[in-house]
């Protein structure tokens, strides 16, 4: 198995970078879900709203990553209705989750492989899950990002690991 050592960054919030950063990654979550949604199930199948909160606070830290999981449900919200109002407290959870757990396992870590985007895609899944359980009370919606999602899930760490890599070329 592959690993590769990561360079990584942590913009602050009164830097402009950390700024252009996520609105790079928020655009990417706003145009990548649109292309997912052309398919029927696309958007429950693929997961496409985290792929770039991922890379995002992988390689830019937790700041970049907090204002990409947080805007880009948001945005795409207001322009486009997906995800609808009444799953976007799910969908902030799952993705600032995303966020901080992939922020953390970049700085703990200081690499990248697929093991390690794995587990951090386990883990917003997981704990995402029991936190939409507890807040609809239903362990079938909690479920269902697992159950259909699991393409998604793989793209995310594959997806991630190949684009992580290419930034760390470029």
């Amino acid at each position: 198995m592959e690993t590769t050592t990561v360079k990584l960054y942590s913009p602050g919030y009164r830097e402009a970078k950390t700024y252009l950063a996520a609105a790079l990654f928020v655009a990417g979550n706003i145009v990548l879900p649109q292309l997912c949604h052309l398919v029927p199930q696309g958007g429950m199948r693929w997961l496409p709203i985290y792929f770039f909160t991922l890379v995002g606070a992988y390689k830019y830290g937790w700041r970049v990553g907090l204002l990409t999981a947080l805007l880009s449900p948001l945005v795409n919200s207001a322009l486009f209705g997906m995800p609808a109002a009444a799953v976007l407290p799910v969908i902030l959870l799952k993705s600032v989750l995303l966020a901080l757990g992939a922020a953390f396992a970049a700085r703990r870590s200081g690499r990248v492989s697929l093991p390690l985007l794995a587990g951090v895609v386990l883990f917003y899944q997981l704990f995402g899950s029991l936190g939409e359980w507890a807040w609809t009370g239903s362990p079938a919606a909690a479920m269902q990002d697992i159950r259909i999602g699991i393409p998604g899930m793989l793209a995310q760490v594959a997806g991630g690991y190949a684009v992580i890599r290419y930034l760390l070329r470029n």
